[in-house]
């Protein structure tokens, strides 16, 4: 059987691939660690659940608008003007199943064939492949380890085309929890103003962050780039609502019309019950969102020293969200295995500890390991990539 081109060209997933690994290895009774979870490891705070179960009962379980409830995207609304000072209307929202549905909506309701969307290295893994299936082309600039993984005005300038469509912009970063200051934001923008390129601001990660950092969105530096920005953002990071698949889209009319009209014929509206789940998180607060937020922050204090220890590691201190990326070229090159990959398959067979190596993100010298698990956990799991390390 011929299946779709555009479904033929998307590479795996390596976060599912090395998910799938370590649970077939638990399932056969092996002690295996886990550092490639990328959500949170608190539940859902009770009075989301409570908020979601009262809509069930009072009888909200049938089709909504496409695009959301009217009263999501009021919540929302209010969410931007209290957090970033930005004004939208509800006509400039889109709810979606989850933020990921979101960017694939972008992308689908913006591209037509062959035109390029500049994808800044490291990437979150869907990414290109979003880009690929929506018939975009993606083009990859990379970020300078040595400058924070961050990518340059002048690096993107270089590599924009007559056939460049739109830039995304991921800060707080999955997988390298750098984030782009406010001047770096301002250069890049100037840019996208003067060749009239989209911009899709992935801000899922904006609640976690530490050290005193402050969120920037690059659509709060001027009204031209608002209206240039389309900002993607959701619950599942800030209020550990993975599963319950809420994410919106914010920018032009024009834009998210099509895209809520995308939307009517594909998903039609997000769960009913998840939207009023969404509700309760943007309105009411119990103070869980910063508790879970403080707990990565001292897990990052506790546990980054220890990963710059281990032979052969070199890993510079995030900003935010709940990954570290560190450069491992060093340990394998000193090990029996030719690439990071090979290092990986090994480091979870023989020592049981699931990492996700860089390849996936576009840095093959790294890997990604979550801090979203127990302290213990990860500190033990550190204790057998060094023992595993010093073995080779």
């Amino acid at each position: 059987m011929k299946f779709s081109e555009k479904v033929e060209s998307i590479t795996p997933s390596s976060t599912l691939a090395i998910t799938a690994k370590a649970k077939e290895l638990r399932e056969q009774g092996h002690d295996v660690i886990g550092l490639g979870a990328g959500e949170p490891d608190f539940n859902t705070p009770r009075y989301i659940i409570e908020a979601s179960y009262k809509s069930m009962l009072e009888g909200h379980t049938k089709y909504t608008p496409a695009a959301g409830l009217p009263a999501l995207k009021k919540a929302i609304c209010e969410k931007f003007a209290e957090d970033n000072g930005l004004e939208y209307s509800p006509d400039q929202i889109a709810v979606s199943t989850g933020a990921k549905h979101a960017l694939s909506s972008i992308f689908q309701t913006i591209l037509r064939d062959d035109e390029e969307v500049i994808i800044l290295t490291p990437y979150w893994v869907s990414y290109p492949e979003q880009v690929k299936i929506a018939g975009g082309v993606p083009v990859f600039v990379e970020g300078k380890e040595d400058n924070q993984f961050k990518a340059t005005r002048r690096q993107i300038e270089e590599a924009v085309t007559e056939k460049t469509k739109a830039i995304i912009i991921n800060s707080p970063s999955n997988p390298t929890g750098m984030t782009y200051t406010r001047e770096e934001l301002k250069e890049i923008g100037e840019l996208c103003l003067e060749k009239n390129i989209l911009i899709i601001s992935d801000e899922i990660y904006e609640k976690l962050l530490y050290n005193g950092e402050e969120h920037v969105s690059i659509a709060q530096i001027s009204p031209e780039l608002k209206e240039q920005t389309l900002l993607v953002n959701g619950v599942s990071k800030s209020h550990s609502m993975t599963g319950w698949r809420i994410g919106y889209t914010a920018g032009r009319a024009d834009i998210i019309k099509k895209i809520a009209n995308l939307a009517s014929h594909t998903t039609s509206n997000p769960a009913v019950m998840a939207q009023y789940g969404a509700i309760a998180a943007y309105t009411e607060d119990d103070g869980s969102v910063e508790k879970m937020r403080k707990a990565f922050e001292e897990r990052l204090s506790k546990v980054f020293d220890r990963l710059n220890e281990i032979p052969g590691f070199s890993c510079q201190r995030p900003q935010g969200a709940f990954y570290l990326f560190p450069n491992v070229k060093e340990a394998v090159e000193k090990s029996p295995y030719s690439s990071t990959e090979e290092w990986v398959e090994a480091l979870l067979e023989e020592a049981k500890v699931a990492v996700v190596p860089g390849a996936g993100f576009g840095a093959p010298d790294n890997i990604r390991l979550s801090y979203a698990t127990s302290l213990e956990q990860f500190e033990e799991a550190l204790d057998r990539i060094e023992a595993f390390i010093k073995e080779q």
